[in-house]
C-alpha cells in the first residue's frame, strides 16, 4: 500500500497532527527535540500496532491523555484504505481496518510493509545473537507470510521442554518422557532453520552489493550460522539428548536453532566484534535496503523505510550513495536537523515536512 498520510491523536508530544508523505523520498526537518522521531515512531506503530523504541506502549501517550489514535490512509490496487489503532493503557488495542474491527494488525491484508533505522538499532549489527534471530524470522514472516507459524510452534514447543527438563532436574519426571518433546522441537527446528537460511541466502548477495555501493569496503559477507549437523529430525533430536547433561546443569535447553546467529563478516572478521560504529552504521542500512529489495521481487511489495538521524553520522560521500540508494524505488521517510544533510533535498519530487514546535501542541497539519 501507497502511504499518503498518517493522523495522530494525544500521541507522545502530539496532540492533534496530521502528515502527507510523499510518492517517494519525504524529509522530515526541525530542530532537535521539535518530535520528528516521534512521527517515524507513530508510523510505524501504524503498520505494525506496536513501537520501534520501547517496550512501555504507555509511553505512546500523551502525557495528560487518557489515549492515543493513529490513523493510516493509503491506496493500493484494490483502491483507498484506512488502518486506525487507537490505545488506552491497560486495555487492549482497538484495530480496524476501512472501519471493520480486526483482532491482530497482521491479519490486515492491505497493511504496508515498514522497515526502520534509528541509531538505537545499531544493536541489530553489534548487539546479542536474539536480536539478529529476531530480525531475521521477522524477514521469514515478511517474505513468507505462513511460514511465521513456524516460529511459533518452535516457540511453543521449545518452552514446553524447558518447563520439563525443570521437573526432569527436581526429580519429578524422568529424563525418558523428554524423548517425544525433543522430535517435536527437532522437526519444527529443522524448518525454522532452513527458513532463516534461505532468507538469507534472499538477501546476502544484495546486502554486499549495497555495503560496497555505501562505501564499506573489504571481502563482505552475510551467513546464517547454525550449530547443528543434523539433516533430519531424528539427527537433532539426537543432539539434543547429547546436550541434556548441559542443560539440566544449566536449566534450559541450551542447544538448538534459538542459539543460532546471522553474521556480518568483514575480511572473515565478525564485524559485530571488529568493526567501527560507523561500519556496523553503514553494515545496517544495506541490510535494510537489501532486504527492500529482496520483499520487492519476492512479493511485489515494497517497504515503507523510515530512517531516523541517518545522515548526521555520515560523511559527505556516504550521504551521496545513501540518497542514491533511497531514491531508486519505494517510499522513504528521513528525518533530519538539517535539510542540507540530505543531498537532493531540494529536488522537486522529495516532499518535505516541517516540524514546528508549535504544531505539535496546538494541532492541525504539519507544514510542507
Amino acid at each position: 500500500m501507497q502511504v499518503e498520510r498518517v493522523r495522530v491523536r494525544d500521541f507522545r508530544c502530539y496532540e492533534d497532527a496530521e502528515v502527507t508523505l510523499g510518492e517517494g523520498l519525504t524529509l522530515v526537518h526541525g530542530a532537535n527535540a521539535s518530535g520528528k522521531t516521534n512521527l517515524l515512531e507513530a508510523l510505524y506503530f501504524a503498520c505494525t500496532a506496536r513501537s520501534f523504541r520501547t517496550s512501555n506502549e504507555r509511553e505512546l501517550v500523551r502525557f495528560g491523555a487518557a489515549a492515543t489514535r493513529v490513523v493510516l490512509e493509503g491506496s493500493d490496487e484494490d483502491g483507498q484504505h484506512e488502518i486506525a489503532i487507537g490505545f488506552s493503557p491497560g486495555e487492549p488495542k482497538r484495530i480496524s481496518l476501512d472501519g471493520a474491527p480486526l483482532e491482530r494488525l497482521l491479519d490486515a491484508p492491505h497493511r504496508p510493509l515498514v522497515s526502520v533505522f534509528s541509531p538505537d538499532r545499531l544493536e541489530l549489527i553489534k548487539g546479542a545473537p536474539r536480536l539478529r534471530r529476531a530480525h531475521i524470522d521477522q524477514l521469514v514472516a515478511a517474505l513468507w507470510p505462513a511460514r511465521a507459524a513456524t516460529r511459533r510452534s518452535y516457540g511453543e514447543a521449545l518452552a514446553q521442554r524447558n518447563a520439563l527438563l525443570q521437573r526432569v532436574r527436581a526429580g519429578r519426571a524422568d529424563a525418558q518422557s523428554l524423548r517425544p518433546w525433543d522430535l517435536e522441537l527437532a522437526t519444527l527446528g529443522l524448518d525454522l532453520a532452513a527458513n532463516r537460511e534461505r532468507a538469507t541466502e534472499r538477501i546476502a548477495e544484495r546486502f554486499v552489493s549495497h555495503a560496497e555501493d555505501l562505501g564499506l569496503d573489504g571481502a563482505l559477507t552475510l551467513s546464517y550460522r547454525t550449530r547443528s549437523q543434523a539433516t533430519d529430525a531424528e539427527g537433532l533430536a539426537a543432539e539434543f539428548a547429547a546436550a541434556l547433561p548441559n542443560d539440566l546443569a544449566r536449566g534450559y535447553s541450551t542447544h538448538g536453532p534459538h542459539r543460532d546467529d546471522l553474521i556480518v563478516r568483514r575480511d572473515r572478521r565478525d564485524l559485530r566484534a571488529y568493526g567501527s560504529q560507523g561500519e556496523q552504521r553503514v553494515a545496517l542500512l544495506a541490510l535494510l535496503i537489501a532486504e527492500r529489495d529482496a520483499l520487492a521481487a519476492e512479493r511485489d511489495r515494497v517497504p515503507l523505510m523510515l530512517l531516523d538521524d541517518v545522515m548526521s553520522e555520515l560523511d559527505v560521500g556516504h550521504r551521496g550513495r545513501l540518497a542514491d540508494a533511497l531514491v531508486k524505488h519505494g517510499q522513504t521517510v528521513v528525518t533530519t536537523s538539517e535539510l542540507e544533510h540530505v543531498p537532493g533535498w531540494d529536488a522537486d519530487d522529495v516532499a518535505r515536512v516541517a516540524v514546528e514546535p508549535l504544531a505539535r501542541t496546538t494541532g492541525g497539519a504539519l507544514t510542507r
